[in-house]
């Protein structure tokens, strides 16, 4: 494989939000296109767990089929993506900091033809979607 057909990269950001707090908005999958731009219409079809798949359209293009590959409750949840021969898995990972803060990262790991194109378009909007999840978060945190 050459160095096109593997991407990766995390993006981060810091919270006051609880990991359970975090938890709770990643399970509620109809809920994503509240904060998350990226989403204009999505389906899981069953619960939030490992091999259940979920549906995902963002504005303007077709609906990519995804499955929950890992679900580890309060601690990760990682998707995966195929179009073809290429795959791309995004983790979503809540880390404990210490007393009252929280970091959420998502690891993207895309690989197969034209990773190193496509990788960086699905993810481009990531810093957008932490700074809302935190937004929601807090929010919801302070009640």
């Amino acid at each position: 494989m050459s160095d096109d057909n593997v991407w990766r990269h995390e993006y981060a950001i810091e919270t006051s939000a609880s990991a359970a707090t975090i938890w709770s908005i990643f399970c509620d999958v109809p809920g994503w296109k509240n904060w998350n731009a990226g989403i204009e219409q999505i389906a899981i079809d069953g619960p939030f767990t490992a091999g259940t798949w979920f549906t995902m359209k963002p504005p303007g293009e077709e609906a990519l089929r995804s499955q929950l590959v890992d679900v580890r409750e309060n601690v990760c949840f990682v998707d995966e993506t195929r179009v073809g021969d290429l795959a791309i898995k995004v983790a979503h990972r809540i880390e404990p900091l210490g007393p009252g803060r929280t970091r959420i990262v998502y690891a993207v790991d895309a690989q197969g033809p034209q990773a190193a194109d496509i990788g960086p378009a699905v993810a481009s909007d990531f810093p957008e979607v932490l700074a809302s999840l935190v937004r929601l978060a807090e929010a919801k945190a302070s009640g």
